[in-house]
């Protein structure tokens, strides 16, 4: 009796891991149909990640039944549920610049990686004698995404230094020219560590003469990119 049992619960636990199947499908920019790299998909229910590749596209672990959700900066994040495990195409809208107060840069997801996927550090890893922690598609995929999580990382600290209450707090822009200036002057993330306080402020300063010194058709042509 034991034994049968015993291949019962092996048999649900195939159907269990059968049931979640590889999800593929690609994104791109709605309107212009451009395929969109390294796009941040997470499957809400079994907590997959993954990017998308240069071309656009996705593999991810997944089920029907699950909702998967699509981001990154300078677009509007979007959901999806899934009905069936067929190739899913999906199209993300470019943040309306209309919306002005908002950073395209904010619309990125915020969390902490480290906490929240351990395992991707340590799939990262290579190991001297370890052929597949070198080959194998997850340990590539995991270095895609460490690397992805590292800049994530270094833009929320230049968002959390060069805000607009900051910026606003030294030259006299509002609204629209406050954008277009934060986003020519946006500092790396190189300088922001080395640089802070009154040297910060003279960045700012010398950034506005050279954004006063252009003409108002290349002043605005910095709203026209999300990215």
């Amino acid at each position: 009796m034991k034994k049968y049992i015993g291949v019962a619960v092996l048999l649900l636990l195939a159907v269990t891991v059968n049931a979640q199947d590889y999800i593929k499908g690609h994104v791109k920019e709605k309107g212009s149909g451009k395929r969109l790299a390294d796009v941040f998909i997470k499957d809400n229910n079994n907590k997959q990640i993954t990017l998308t590749d240069e071309k656009g596209n996705y593999t991810i672990r997944a089920a029907a039944g699950h909702l998967l959700i699509f981001s990154s900066p300078g677009y509007i994040p979007d959901t999806l549920y899934l009905i069936n495990t067929q190739p899913k195409f999906v199209e993300l809208q470019p943040m309306p610049m209309s919306l002005g107060e908002v950073n395209v840069r904010s619309t990125r997801p915020v969390f902490d990686p480290r906490a929240e996927y351990p395992e991707i550090y340590r799939k990262s890893k290579i190991y001297p004698l370890s052929l597949s922690s070198i080959f194998s598609r997850e340990s590539r995929n995991a270095r895609r995404l460490k690397k992805y999580f590292e800049q994530e990382e270094r833009e929320q600290y230049i968002d959390g230094i060069y805000t607009k209450l900051y910026v606003s707090g030294i030259v006299p822009l509002k609204g629209k020219d406050l954008d277009n200036f934060m986003l020519m002057s946006r500092p790396s993330y190189g300088f922001l560590k080395q640089n802070s306080g009154g040297d910060l402020t003279l960045y700012v300063n010398d950034q506005y003469k050279k954004f006063m010194a252009m003409s108002p058709q290349q002043r605005a042509s910095y709203g026209l990119s999300t990215q």
